[in-house]
């Protein structure tokens, strides 16, 4: 089922009350003033994402109600992220300046509206309520993985270098031999089904062709990224797209985000560590993940390559549940490992809308449809993205320049 279908259920204000208790557990040991930071435009501090996904509650559950009128009118224009059509927005590069409301009222506020949504779905069994609490709530856990991934940035940012929670050991002492595994070509079918939630932009399921093709059975890891840099990735400009190129001397970029310059160690969630050669390279753009496979005489694989594998594969892996919120090496003799959670896959597929695609109706249709353009599509989550919010037909995007988010690469082939 779509967003526009899923039924009510019991177990709706449980599964509300979690997530929304786990973005707060995700604070945990965080203070006001981490929480206030905004270390660049693309980011926002974890104070608005603990406003923004309350006031999407407020703004589109709650506000279902024509007699409903918000706690703080003025709040909306803070908390509204891009729904041109709600109303004003505060700008996004200045939502660091917002040190009022404080964190305590922005709690205060979460509390309240929690209540509010609460006592709704105890006395309201519209199936179009448990729609919109299902969407939000699949929205929120989009938040949670930004918010980790934007203290990262923050906490990175600091010459101290701070972590935001103790370290996790290793788990290899060996890389899992890099082969290649043949997928399913001709007429195949993508997307949605129909059966459970899904986002717009997961729909409609429908056929596309695919040429003779194989997909790595592992994520590239650290020590092969290692290579590609030694070797001179970054100054041939052969290797890059033209917008790469201009991007990699813009910015001076000279090895993934997050790596130090002396090639040994890294910042991660956890502080300052050695660089483990067996875990899989991470904080990469999406030129970056393209250079290195035209590097390595490979290439990305189609979105349409990763789902036709990825839907005969569970669920599992490295994921937020896990709490490592650092990618972990490959381990294990399936064909294809590391699917889902580890890092997000850059694949060759821009974010554009399937054939028959329609948006949800309303200021909702803001969502996804509108970012359809200059975006390129990566599948499969990340460490810090919940189990429960993935599905094969997940469609995650980000413009091509983009490396603070858990994004690295598997590699493809032609053949």
């Amino acid at each position: 089922m779509t967003a526009r279908q899923m039924p009510a259920t019991s177990a709706m204000a449980a599964r509300f009350d979690h997530v929304r208790r786990r973005t707060l557990d995700l604070c945990v040991g965080l203070s006001a003033e981490d929480l206030q930071l905004q270390s660049m435009p693309d980011a926002s501090p974890g104070k608005w994402h603990l406003a923004h996904t309350t006031w999407f509650f407020e703004q589109f559950v709650l506000g279902r109600d024509p007699a409903y009128r918000p706690r703080d009118a003025t709040w909306s224009r803070l908390f509204n992220s891009y729904y041109e059509s709600v109303g004003p927005r505060h700008a996004r590069p200045q939502r660091g300046l917002l040190s009022r409301p404080s964190l305590d009222d922005v709690r205060g506020y979460r509390h309240a509206i929690d209540d509010a949504v609460r006592d709704l779905l105890s006395r309201d069994s519209d199936p179009e309520l448990a729609t919109l609490v299902s969407l939000g709530l699949q929205h929120e856990q989009q938040h949670q993985e930004l918010l980790l991934t934007d203290i990262k940035h923050a906490l990175w940012c600091n010459p101290l270098q701070p972590a935001y929670r103790a370290p996790m050991p290793p788990t290899a002492t060996a890389t899992v031999p890099l082969r290649f595994i043949d997928g399913h070509d001709g007429i195949v079918e993508i997307g949605h089904r129909g059966d459970g939630f899904a986002f717009d932009n997961e729909t409609p399921r429908h056929r596309t062709l695919l040429h003779p093709h194989a997909l790595a059975n592992r994520l590239v890891t650290n020590a092969e990224y290692l290579a590609f840099v030694r070797e001179g990735g970054y100054r041939e400009p052969g290797l890059w797209l033209s917008d790469g190129w201009a991007t990699v001397q813009r910015e001076s970029w000279q090895h993934p985000l997050y790596w130090r310059d002396d090639l040994a160690s890294e910042f991660t969630l956890a502080g300052v560590r050695a660089l483990d050669p067996h875990e899989p390279v991470c904080h990469l753009s999406y030129y970056e993940a393209e250079a290195f496979a035209r590097w390595a005489g490979a290439r990305l694989p189609t979105e349409a390559e990763w789902e036709t594998a990825a839907q005969r594969v569970p669920v599992e892996g490295n994921l937020q549940d896990e709490q490592r919120f650092q990618p972990r090496a490959a381990h294990g003799d399936a064909d294809l490992l590391q699917i889902y959670g580890d890092v997000w896959e850059w694949t060759a597929s821009p974010y554009i809308g399937y054939p028959r695609f329609r948006p949800l109706p309303g200021s909702l249709g803001e969502y996804n449809g509108k970012f359809m353009c200059g975006q390129w599509v990566l599948r499969g989550g990340s460490c810090v993205t919940p189990r429960d919010h993935l599905r094969a037909t997940y469609r995650n995007f980000f413009p091509p320049h983009a490396r603070w988010q858990f994004a690295g690469l598997r590699l493809g082939q032609d053949r």
